[in-house]
C-alpha cells in the first residue's frame, strides 16, 4: 500500500464506502469522524492527501482546511473537499482557503479517484525537484510549492499556486480559461463559470504591484491570460 489518505467524514456509510474503494485501488486509508480527530491525524501522520467533508459535527470543513493551511502545524497536503451544498460560493470559498479540489455529493467514487490521482500528480510533480522559476524579483519554487517576491514569502492557496505555475512555465504563451481550468481540475468549464477569473484576481492581488494594472498576469481580451515576465527570466 502507498499514498496514505485521510478521510474526514462523519457519515459512516460514506466513509466505509470510500475507505473500501480506495484500499481496493491500492491506497492506505485513515478514517476520522470529527474535525478535531482529523486535525490531530494531519499533525501526527505523514499523509499524501485529505478527503474532507464540509459538514462535520464539531467544526465545518472550511475551518478545518484553514487550520491545515494556516494553523501552527501548517501543511501543504492536498485537500479534496466533499460538500452536499452545490452553491458556487461554497466551492469558491473552499478554493480560496486552500483546498485543491472539491466534489459535490452524491458522487461517483470513480470520479473521486480520478480527482485524487490528479491532485497527487500535481503535488508529486511539485515535490520531485523541478527547477525554480525566477522572473525578476518573483521566484516560484515548485519543489517547495512556495512563491517569493523580493525574497519575502507570498501567501497563496494551493489552487492559486498551480494556476501561477501553469502560467509561468508557459510564459509568453496565451492560455485560455478552459485550458487553465481543465489542466488543473480535469473538468470542463461551463459557459458562465468564472472560477478561473476569480482566482486570477486573487492571484494578482498577491503578486502584482498594482493589481488594477497587472504587469505579470495580463488579460488577452476574449481569449484568456498570458504570463508576461517583466524583468526577463532565468533559472
Amino acid at each position: 500500500m502507498t499514498d496514505p489518505v485521510l478521510i474526514v467524514e462523519d457519515d459512516e456509510s460514506i466513509s466505509r464506502m470510500l475507505a473500501n474503494y480506495l484500499e481496493g485501488c491500492g491506497y492506505q486509508t485513515e478514517v476520522r469522524e470529527t474535525a478535531s480527530a482529523g486535525l490531530q491525524c494531519v499533525e501526527r501522520m505523514p499523509l499524501s492527501a485529505v478527503i474532507l467533508d464540509i459538514m462535520l459535527p464539531d467544526l465545518d470543513g472550511f475551518e478545518v482546511c484553514r487550520r491545515i493551511r494556516h494553523g501552527p502545524h501548517q501543511s501543504s497536503v492536498p485537500v479534496i473537499m466533499l460538500t452536499a451544498r452545490g452553491e458556487d460560493t461554497d466551492r469558491i470559498v473552499g478554493l480560496e482557503i486552500g483546498a485543491d479540489d472539491y466534489l459535490p455529493k452524491p458522487f461517483n467514487p470513480r470520479e473521486l479517484l480520478a480527482r485524487l490521482r490528479a491532485v497527487l500528480r500535481r503535488h508529486g510533480a511539485g515535490t520531485a525537484g523541478g527547477d525554480v522559476l525566477r522572473f525578476g524579483t518573483l521566484e516560484i519554487d515548485p519543489p517547495a510549492r512556495s512563491v517569493r517576491i523580493d525574497d519575502r514569502p507570498v501567501s497563496i492557496t494551493g489552487y492559486q499556486f498551480d494556476l501561477l505555475y501553469e502560467l509561468a512555465r508557459n510564459a509568453g504563451r496565451v492560455m485560455s480559461r478552459d485550458h487553465l481550468h481543465d489542466s488543473l481540475r480535469g473538468e470542463c468549464l461551463g459557459a458562465l463559470d468564472r472560477r478561473v477569473d476569480v482566482q486570477i484576481s486573487r492571484l494578482r492581488a498577491a503578486i502584482e504591484d498594482d493589481p488594477k494594472r497587472p504587469q505579470r498576469i495580463v488579460t488577452v481580451r476574449g481569449v484568456g491570460y498570458v504570463f508576461a515576465p517583466q524583468d526577463g527570466r532565468s533559472r
